[in-house]
This record gives C-alpha cells, structure tokens and sequence, in this order.
C-alpha cells in the first residue's frame, strides 16, 4: 500500500475535521478488508520519527518509530486482526475504538492518535480491554450492543 494515500487521508482529517478521511486512512494503516492486514512497514511511514508510544495500562512508554517497528516485528504470529468501530475527533487529536482478534481471544483497544500538520502521527496512547458479561441487575435498564 502506497503510504502516501494514507497520510493524505490524515491531513485531509487534520484541515478540514473529515472524521470519514480519518477512518480511510485508519483502515488503509490498519490493513483492514482489501488492504491486507497489519504492516509494520506501512505504519511505520505514517508515524514521525520522533513518534511517542503510550500504553498506561502496562505502564509502558515505546519512544521513536524505528523502536515501535522492532516491537511490531517481535509480536508473535500470527498478528492480530483490527476492526474499527468508532472514529471521532477533530482536527489534531482522534479517538478510535477498535475490536481486536488475536486468533479467536477477543479484545477492544481505544486509542488517541496525535497528528501534525503533515499528517503525520506524532503520538498515540492505547487502552485495552477485555469483554465481560454484563450483570443480570443492569438487564431491565441496558439493551445489547453488536
């Protein structure tokens, strides 16, 4: 996948506050559908050299893209498949929330992107979680969610 389109997408997002641009371009970095699932390549040509990584969950910090794509490249096989749900924001800063499938364990991640004027991710902050069954006292007042 050319990058290229993928951070045009983000810059378009950036500009003119075009949450559908953001999601493309998500889905293009992400490889969802069509564009063939994760790459660490391809990420790593829409992040900024001096891309910040926060994960306060496991209280980790991951500084520069070069040492983000060493951890992409270290994940064990297979890599998880990613499905968008949710992308809201504007201009500098979006919100993505995402279902992920690490070979049948099911989990959610919502992340914080930060982008530069380029179009470039300048930082992100991810939050993972895992799914749990409602308790039976919510049950009149909640209805499902897909």
């Amino acid at each position: 996948m050319d990058v290229s389109k993928a951070q045009e997408l983000f810059r378009r997002a950036v500009t003119g506050d075009d949450a559908a641009a953001m999601r493309e371009g998500l889905e293009r970095m992400l490889g969802a559908g069509e564009y063939g699932g994760l790459s660490p390549e391809r990420e790593y040509g829409l992040r900024r050299p001096d891309f910040v990584l926060d994960m306060p969950q496991s209280r980790e910090r991951i500084r520069g893209r070069d040492a983000v794509r060493a951890m992409q490249e270290a994940f064990p096989a297979p890599a998880p498949v990613i499905t968008l749900r949710k992308v809201t924001g504007a201009r500098h800063v979006w919100v993505a929330e995402a279902d992920i499938d690490y070979g049948g364990d099911q989990s959610q991640a919502v992340v914080i992107l930060e982008l530069d004027d380029q179009g470039l991710i300048a930082g992100e902050t991810r939050y993972y979680t895992q799914r749990f069954e409602a308790p039976a006292w919510r049950a009149t007042l909640a209805e499902a969610m897909d």
